[in-house]
């Protein structure tokens, strides 16, 4: 996770220079900030989602929606909680459709959007152990708004502010979502090593 942060912390997608390249679809300036947040993407969709196809998925998602908006992002506006916004809104969008329908590789090619990572295929990679299904099953089972803050906080370690301004609430509920949701994940782990 150290050499994740080490590289967003030298790609600022702020910067005026960065910016405009995004803006004017630079591959090499998007394929970068794929690298710098395509993880951190997936693992805040696959603590959402439970599921890691899915949450890869919305990943591939996630990016191209970015790529397409890209446009309206106003400089001065924090780019994580951007980021985070459009995930949440592409995965509570998923679930009102009921079924999502399969992101196109070819329709985002002809729109000139490619979606290349250096990275290998995660799915195949991904190995979980079972303390780490455990938790993720507990965190499932806390109502939406307080998974989605957990997640947020403990696993994406933003801050309260920026809690706030991805679920479009105060700080002070965003606050409160935490620590109840805290409480609740701490409950439901319990019980579940009660019931093994």
């Amino acid at each position: 996770m150290w050499i994740v942060a080490a590289l967003a912390a030298d790609f600022d997608p702020t910067a005026a220079t960065t910016l405009y390249r995004l803006k004017r679809g630079d591959e090499e300036t998007w394929c970068r900030l794929i690298s710098c947040y395509q993880d951190r993407m997936l693992n805040y969709l696959y603590h959402l989602e439970g599921d890691r196809d899915r949450a890869l998925e919305l990943t591939q998602e996630v990016f191209f929606r970015a790529w397409k908006g890209i446009g309206g992002f106003k400089e001065a506006e924090a780019f994580l909680p951007w980021l985070y916004s459009i995930a949440r809104n592409t995965q509570i969008e998923g679930h009102r459709r009921k079924l999502l329908p399969s992101f196109s590789l070819e329709e985002a090619s002809e729109s000139g959007y490619d979606p290349t990572s250096p990275y290998p295929d995660q799915a195949e990679e991904a190995e979980r152990a079972e303390e780490a299904e455990r938790v993720q099953r507990a965190i499932a089972s806390l109502a939406p708004d307080y998974r989605e803050a957990v997640v947020l906080r403990f696993l994406e370690e933003l801050s309260y502010e920026d809690i706030a301004r991805v679920q479009g609430v105060a700080v002070g509920t965003a606050k409160s979502r935490v620590f109840r949701g805290k409480e609740m994940l701490a409950l439901a782990l319990r019980e579940r090593d009660a019931a093994s």
